[in-house]
């Protein structure tokens, strides 16, 4: 999906130099400033991180609740 995007000159011009800076593509600068705001945010960037996030929720779940031990009777 393409859509547009608006720089102001001096912002364009600072990332065309760090994208030789790099050897990186304006692309290749765009994904990675994405991918770290939706980490910032907490969002899974593909299904390997969905599964991640939804692996450690669930491990801290069963560890929130403490497990009750049985009563054992006396006679």
């Amino acid at each position: 999906m393409r859509k547009l995007i608006a720089f102001d000159e001096d912002t364009f011009d600072k990332l065309k130099q760090l994208g030789r800076d790099r050897m990186a593509t304006f692309q290749e600068l765009a994904d990675e400033a994405f991918a770290d705001l939706l980490k910032k945010h907490g969002i899974p960037i593909d299904l390997r991180d969905a599964l991640r996030k939804s692996a450690r929720l669930d491990s801290s779940a069963n560890k929130a609740v403490p497990r009750r031990k049985a009563k054992t009777t006396r006679r």
